[in-house]
């Protein structure tokens, strides 16, 4: 289905499927099970401080801290909660170690998307048969609360996807960790859970990585834009969302696009030096106190896109609960489906370098992941990297 939108009077077309949701999911082979996303697991070059940052900035809780102390050696992991979101801060001890060489090579950013799944054994059989190459194989830890067991993959650049089973463990996080008691204690923002990862790969590799998601994880492409559907005056991309069969694990994967100037993925990649996470997407069921409060704690969020775009709302969208002069003012985008609308808006990057930022969602039925919003969050973007001198 053909939707049209007009902004600073030039006309935009993206493509809607007649499929839902539902029937695009069921597509997927499936023979992975996941429950969901357990935790994401960033490497950063100080971990103390990093924890600090999203317990003040976003919201989290202490949860767990793993190092010295309790007997790790190499290394310092602090892990924080907010609702069914937990993060994974890790740094080494030493510049030599691993981890170091990857903060040096890529600054602060993901190296684990983890997946609860009900068997961690026979995920890592399963995918590796299919062709994975392994990271971890399958161990099983074990303390007074009981075991987990895990195993990993690599899938696109350096990042990785472990697969964690925990229904025979009662304890905090898993063994190895001890819980993290914090005076300092923040109200969380109302983040809910992980909606969505977004991957950037490079040149010609959406397709090979698309496929890889397809064959070793038994995904579906449910949602899928050419570098005619999202480009700007300057720029293009490439982008096809990979799902799991409950649609519990999304991964959209984003490549490069040949444009008059440098695109934002081709900024990411060469920052980043090489492939790797570009956006966590995390819900909220009120996006409009979540981002007042982010906000207020110093969390910086893209530019606001031009009034034209809000004066348009009403007839691209349709009718909505919410306030529009308060989405405005606030910078939230709105976009439409078969299946209802959603609200969304894009962090600037909280690393020095421009990489990895957050994505806050609220869902009102809608699956899909904005398209209609292409056009003016990537404006948006092509304004911040215009300031860098990278655009």
């Amino acid at each position: 289905m053909e939707h049209k939108i007009r902004l600073d009077n030039k006309l935009y077309t993206y493509i809607m499927s007649t499929e839902t949701f539902a029937q695009k999911i069921a597509k997927a082979q499936d023979f992975l099970p996941i429950n969901g996303t357990d935790y994401i697991e960033f490497y950063v070059g100080n971990a103390k401080q990093a924890a600090h940052y999203y317990k003040t900035a976003f919201g989290f809780q202490s949860v767990a801290y793993a190092g010295p102390e309790t007997g790790v050696r190499d290394r310092a992991s602090y892990v924080l909660q907010q609702g069914k979101i937990r993060l994974v801060l890790t740094t080494a001890l030493k510049s030599d170690h691993p981890i170091s060489e990857h903060v040096k090579k890529h600054g602060d950013g993901v190296k684990v998307l983890a997946l609860w799944v009900d068997d961690a054994y026979s995920a890592f059989e399963e995918t590796t048969k299919r062709g994975a190459r392994p990271y971890q194989e399958p161990i099983t830890l074990t303390d007074e609360h009981g075991e987990v067991r895990m195993s990993g993959i690599y899938t696109y650049g350096e990042t990785v996807h472990m697969f964690i089973e925990r229904k025979n463990y009662k304890g905090t996080f898993m063994p190895g960790y001890e819980a993290w008691e914090s005076a300092y204690k923040p109200e969380d923002a109302g983040l809910l859970y992980v909606d969505h990862c977004v991957g950037n790969v490079d040149w010609n590799r959406m397709l090979p990585t698309v496929k890889w998601y397809e064959e070793v994880m038994g995904f579906v492409n449910i949602l899928s834009f050419d570098d005619k559907q999202i480009n700007t005056e300057y720029s293009a991309l490439m982008s096809k969302v990979m799902s799991n069969g409950n649609g519990f694990a999304k991964f959209p994967i984003n490549e490069p696009a040949e444009g008059k100037k440098k695109s934002q993925i081709e900024e990411y990649l060469d920052y980043y030096e090489g492939e790797g996470v570009q956006h966590i997407a995390v819900a909220t069921k009120d996006i409009v106190k979540t981002v007042t409060d982010l906000k207020a704690r110093g969390v910086e969020f893209l530019s606001a896109p031009p009034e034209a775009y809000y004066e348009m709302l009403p007839e691209r969208v349709g009718s909505i609960d919410e306030d529009i002069k308060k989405l405005q003012s606030l910078g939230i985008l709105v976009d439409r489906d078969e299946e209802g609308y959603l609200l969304q808006i894009f962090t600037k990057p909280v690393e020095d370098r421009p990489t990895l930022f957050f994505e806050i969602i609220e869902r009102h039925g809608a699956q899909s992941f904005g398209a209609g919003n292409f056009k003016a969050l990537f404006e948006s973007i092509e304004r911040e990297q215009a300031k860098r001198g990278n655009l």
